[in-house]
Formats: structure tokens, sequence, C-alpha cells
């Protein structure tokens, strides 16, 4: 998965989730983002990074969005691999 691709895989996935008030709300408190900040930041790496890993913190919810937004479920990790800086971090 290309950089591009990946943006446009998180896009998608920060567009389901605007939708989701239960899951918006869920996820402003958790990040400390505003809409405001959302919608200035949607273009950044870093944020849409963020994005992905709050939905892969449930399985449902990344099957729901896929289900919702015809994304495959299985490139969800690819995606947020791809980006810049979005390599997975080792801790041992």
């Amino acid at each position: 998965m290309t950089p591009i691709s990946a943006q446009t895989y998180a896009l998608t996935v920060l567009e389901w989730l605007a939708g989701r008030d239960d899951l918006l709300e869920l996820f402003l408190g958790s990040t400390g983002s505003t809409l405001q900040s959302m919608k200035e930041n949607a273009q950044e790496a870093s944020f849409l990074i963020s994005v992905l890993d709050f939905l892969m913190m449930d399985d449902q919810w990344v099957l729901e969005c896929c289900d919702d937004t015809d994304l495959d479920p299985n490139k969800m990790r690819v995606a947020r691999l791809a980006f810049p800086g979005g390599e997975e971090m080792h801790w041992t």
C-alpha cells in the first residue's frame, strides 16, 4: 500500500468515524482532539495514524466501519504501517 492509498483509506475511516456520534465522542475524549483540530489535522499522517489506532482498539469497530464503507478490514493495519512514521513500535 502506498502512502497516498493509506491516506485515502484513513480518510474514509475518519469520515465514517465522524458520522458515529457515540464513537466520535469517545475518540475526541481519548485523544484530546476537538472537531476543529480534526478539520485542521485531517491531512496529517500522525493524526490519521491516531484514527486508525483508535478504531483498531476494537475488532467490532473495524468490522462495522469496513462493512459500511466497503473497505478491506485486513488492510487497516497495512494502511497504518504505510504512513511515514507509521512503523510498529518495538518496546523490547
